[in-house]
């Protein structure tokens, strides 16, 4: 490959949900872009999750792209809440559509980038030794694909099966007759721990903080149904975009405390029962701001959980005492709580009896030793900016991006960073992506970078950064809405706390994601672009 066939004016990081609707969009414009990705083939997310129960918890109907009516007419999602296989082929299906895997590297591994002030490009160095080079970068990293590991001694001990769930094995994993450990009840803990239940000799979960979680009542989609989604899609993407989550679900705005505990109760029951994040995002919006009424609806939920769970002592272990319900990211559930109700299925509190070691054959806790053929770990990710630090960023004057975020990102609108020229972010952090439906976010995301990269070729512009009084206006914007919520205070990853992210400070908060809501981010967003794009420095 010569230097010249290295060079574009456009590359695109990551081949997943974003990537594949970025490089599309360039594509169309007849724009020189290609994408790199480092896994051997397109999907991101929905590659790399192999693992038993995953599956979207977005209905499916408002996941899938909205660009293109004949996508929508032609393709028949199976269930309400589609599993990972399907996920993978709609993703294939798109790319091969358009003809994009011509335009897209695989196992293209990034591991340096840098800022060259003179040609005003970026270079990027990848780990088999390759370089190219590109006028503009957009980075479709993914909030969610950085895996973060426990640091507990003897790990590399252990002579089993040990494996992040973001690393399931491609090849089948013989579960039957097997003694397995799971470690994490996330979202992801919670698929994996409800699916492989009554699959498993044992199955001993290891639960570090219990999680509020909620039915996700997933169901078939017949002939039928998908004909009348498909004839009521515009309603749809339109309902998601009127709502702060991005979902068909809205706010109830009858206010809490117009309606008695009782209409409130017979409320939450209609809720409980209706796919998906109805009862989080068709709820009061009270319960997201007012301590009272965010305690009510916690024992509403938690009383759901005793009513679910034999054992009184271990129903207790799985209600969330540090945070109220809507604190943290709601996983979705199907029989996640009646697996505990069979004989084979153990509950271990890390914070009653934490992990000393791993050993050879098993887990050896404060309380005894945890025989194990087979280790999961469901213990998430370094989210929304752990995929930029994995990446030796170097903008003007040498700044590492690491360094500047080292204490929470700073961001204009998500999409710029200040000193970082002609990097736009698709899904970046303080954008609205990690509060939202991602694809739904994702679209407008790669509408607007789309939309300044255009405008900047169109006035001959051939440097493109964020000013740095709009980037602290931007920030203060996305501090001031998350203060407003309850979920200030909470160790999830919407305020940057993992213990498992080394340099991570435990306790400090990072400003990741906007929660404002969708249509008050894209109607500033919109504002911007009406106004010249204010803030953004072109030259």
């Amino acid at each position: 490959m010569t230097t010249e066939e290295r060079h574009h004016e456009v590359i695109v990081l990551g081949a997943g949900v974003s990537g594949i609707y970025q490089i599309k969009k360039l594509v169309d414009l007849g724009i020189d872009a290609i994408v790199l990705e480092g896994d051997e083939d397109l999907g991101g997310t929905w590659y790399r999750n192999r693992y038993p129960g995953a599956r979207f918890d977005s209905e499916s109907y408002t996941y899938g792209y909205s660009f293109s009516k004949e996508l929508l007419d032609e393709w028949h999602w199976s269930e309400r809440f589609s599993p990972q296989p399907e996920n993978l082929r709609y993703l294939n299906h798109v790319a091969d559509k358009f003809d994009l895997r011509r335009h897209m590297r695989f196992d293209c591994r990034v591991e340096t980038m840098t800022w060259n002030e003179a040609e005003r490009q970026w270079r990027l160095d990848l780990t088999d030794g390759t370089s190219y080079t590109a006028r503009f970068v957009i980075t479709s990293l993914g909030p969610l694909s950085a895996p973060t590991l426990p640091r507990y001694e003897g790990m590399d001990e252990f002579q089993g099966l040990a494996f992040h769930t973001w690393a399931w094995p491609k090849e089948p994993v013989e579960l039957a007759g097997k003694r397995v450990g799971v470690i994490g009840t996330g979202a992801t803990g919670i698929q994996v721990i409800a699916e492989i239940a009554d699959k498993v000799a044992d199955l001993t979960v290891f639960q570090r903080r219990p999680n509020w979680s909620t039915p996700l009542n997933n169901s078939p989609i017949s002939a039928e149904e998908m004909d009348q989604i498909r004839a009521r899609y515009d309603e749809i993407f339109d309902n998601c975009s009127k709502s702060p989550g991005g979902f068909e679900h809205v706010p109830d705005r009858r206010g809490f405390w117009n309606l008695t505990a009782e209409e409130r109760r017979a409320f939450w029951d209609e809720l409980y029962a209706q796919p998906g994040f109805a009862i989080l995002a068709g709820n009061f919006m009270e319960i997201f701001l007012d301590e009272e009424a965010n305690r009510e609806v916690s024992e509403y939920i938690a009383d759901r959980i005793r009513q679910r769970v034999t054992d009184p002592v271990v129903a207790e272990k799985l209600i969330p005492k540090d945070h109220g319900f809507g604190g943290q990211r709601l996983p979705l559930e199907t029989r996640y709580f009646e697996a505990y109700n069979r004989d084979n299925v153990h509950l271990v509190s890390l914070q009653d009896t934490p992990i000393e070691r791993f050993t050879p054959t098993g887990i050896q806790t404060t309380a005894g030793h945890h025989d194990l053929d087979i280790i999961v770990y469901a213990t998430g990710f370094d989210a929304i900016t752990g995929a930029y630090d994995r990446i030796d960023i170097r903008g003007v004057g040498g700044q590492t991006l690491r360094d500047k975020w080292s204490d929470g990102p700073s961001t204009f609108y998500g999409v710029l960073t200040t000193g970082f020229p002609n990097l736009f972010m698709v899904a970046g952090p303080q954008s609205v992506s990690g509060s939202t439906n991602f694809p739904r976010a994702i679209e407008g995301g790669v509408d607007w970078v789309t939309g300044l990269l255009q405008h900047a070729r169109d006035a001959g512009r051939t440097r493109v950064e964020a000013e740095a009084d709009a980037e602290e206006e931007w920030v203060r914007e996305v501090v001031k809405a998350h203060e407003r919520m309850l979920f200030r205070r909470s160790k999830g990853w919407f305020t940057g706390y993992n213990s498992n992210v080394a340099g991570h400070q435990e306790g400090k908060i990072r400003y990741q994601a906007y929660f404002g809501g969708a249509p008050k981010y894209n109607a500033m967003a919109n504002q911007v672009v009406a106004d010249g794009y204010r803030g953004v420095a072109l030259s």
